[in-house]
């Protein structure tokens, strides 16, 4: 809302600190940068050549091609669903496989708090492209040709918070979901719109927790406070869905407890968003991918590239049944493929829309038919771009600074030590700790655990900051993204004013 710490760039959240002479007080309020969990980069050193180092990487990933489809814990819409999030949370635009990055230099576009920027942008006023012009609370959804796609300009691009969210069809539809969500809610908590009901006694409710009146009076404009309620109440919700279904699809919750018990195992001043984070443990969700999925229960499956439709307009064949993906209690769900050391075999050929041209690995050049492989390129990014620690290192000092969590070192797999290398890559060995229960666990889990616990903490109006618990009509305490979704199903064609908000 307005004057508070969501919609508050850096700058001004600084202006803010220190006008309330806190800026020397607390954490800094600039920390929403990369960094490196160890505090330092782990650079290549020993005497291997750059090419025996790049062909022991190569081999080692060789060994994850699978074409074995087994269905892991998680529904497959999750897979997608933490992608949405991860849009929501960062975007690094400039790490590349062959060029070093300091990390604490990469700019994060995304503001480092699950508060659905990339559906929201900063509100009306700043983000008016997101809005219909007359009824500036709601967002724009849909065309004439396809209803239930995103609103788009007259090239075909989506206007929605992170362009990201349009790169394939399925997290497409979870941006349009909420997009929708908040519609919903919207035509229900509009002054002068439906007569008050549950719904709307339901928004304004959640919409004010645990903040002063004299804060929504001061700080919102008066024609904002009811689009000010629904923001809040779809970002509870969201985040009690990133806390309790996300995590626990792919995280042990051994690692989520400790995380919550104590947040800060890094340290209180550590980066809020770690470049190990980002550029390695939370990329897990690549070892999660189907290689094909059904869009509804009637049809063959499609492939997963067949589904990237390239940021342009989707036709209504293209519409995917929400029950295919998350748990609606029919029996149709997908599942995801367990986190581990196995990948898709589609993922160890990209299309050449995405690599079609050699890579420069420092003065080494990757051959496509390498750099066509997602899980090399991810241990390339991290050895040259990130630098990251190994996952050794990483589970040394967990041992050393936080024995309590009892993590054990893990030996290089044969496919390196055969090649006289020790150290692992952290993806790689996040995903090798994941292998004997198809979740992160160890040091993957307890850096993705440690990371979204922090930022929930850090956050004033968070789910673990306020006495929050989900709406009844989304299934209370026992809320799932499923019954979410079916709720939105239901009632998506009841907006009002559904047919003026589509555009392109």
């Amino acid at each position: 809302m307005t004057g508070m710490t969501h919609a508050l760039s850096r700058y001004d959240y600084l202006v803010k600190q220190c006008l309330d002479g806190k800026a020397l007080l607390t954490e800094p309020p600039l920390a929403q940068h990369f960094g490196h969990l160890l505090g330092k980069p782990n650079e290549i050193t020993g005497n291997l050549s750059h090419q025996a180092i790049l062909d022991a990487y190569i081999a080692l990933v060789d060994g994850m091609k699978t074409t074995t489809v087994t269905p892991g814990p998680a529904e497959a819409g999750m897979t997608f669903f933490g992608q949405f999030v991860d849009h929501d949370i960062t975007l690094d635009a400039t790490s590349s496989i062959g060029r070093k990055i300091d990390p604490r230099a990469i700019r994060n576009v995304r503001t480092p708090t699950l508060d659905l920027d990339c559906v929201y942008g900063d509100g009306p006023d700043a983000s008016p492209h997101l809005y219909h012009n007359k009824h500036k609370d709601y967002l724009l959804f849909g065309r004439d040709d396809c209803p239930l796609d995103l609103a788009r300009n007259a090239k075909g691009t989506a206007l929605i918070g992170d362009p990201r969210n349009d790169e394939n069809i399925l997290v497409s539809q979870i941006q349009g979901a909420f997009i929708c969500l908040h519609n919903i809610l919207m035509s229900h908590a509009k002054d002068g719109g439906r007569a008050e009901n549950e719904v709307s006694r339901m928004v304004h409710g959640v919409g004010g927790m645990s903040i002063r009146k004299t804060v929504w009076t001061e700080t919102v404009v008066p024609r904002l406070m009811d689009f000010e309620h629904v923001r809040r109440t779809v970002r509870l919700h969201y985040q009690w869905l990133v806390l309790n279904q996300l995590l626990p699809s792919f995280v042990d919750k051994a690692c989520i407890k400790a995380a919550l018990a104590a947040p800060y195992v890094f340290g209180k001043h550590g980066p809020i968003m770690p470049a190990e984070f980002s550029g390695a443990a939370y990329r897990f969700g690549h070892a999660t991918v189907q290689p094909s999925y059904k869009l509804r229960a009637d049809e063959q499956p499609r492939d997963l590239f067949a589904m990237m439709k390239a940021f342009s307009p989707r036709v209504p064949d293209d519409d995917m049944h929400m029950n295919m993906f998350f748990d609606l209690d029919d029996g149709n769900t997908q599942m995801a493929l367990p986190v581990g050391t196995k990948m898709a075999e589609t993922l160890f050929a990209l299309p050449d829309g995405i690599v079609n041209k050699s890579e420069k690995w420092g003065a080494i050049e990757v051959p496509v038919a390498e750099a066509k492989k997602l899980a090399l390129r991810n241990i390339l990014r991290d050895r040259t771009a990130l630098q990251l620690a190994s996952g050794q290192q990483v589970a040394r000092w967990l041992h050393a600074h936080a024995p309590h969590l009892g993590i054990k070192e893990l030996k290089a797999p044969e496919a390196l030590t055969s090649r006289h290398i020790d150290k692992t890559p952290l993806w790689f060995y996040c995903l090798q700790e994941a292998d004997a229960g198809g979740k992160l666990t160890g040091v993957g889990g307890t850096i993705v655990a440690q990371v979204f616990v922090r930022l929930l903490r850090l956050d004033p109006e968070s789910i673990l900051n306020t006495d929050f618990t989900p709406w009844e009509g989304f299934g209370g305490a026992d809320m799932t993204m499923g019954k979410m979704m079916k709720w939105i199903e239901t009632n998506r064609d009841t907006i009002p004013l559904g047919h003026e908000l589509r555009c392109g």
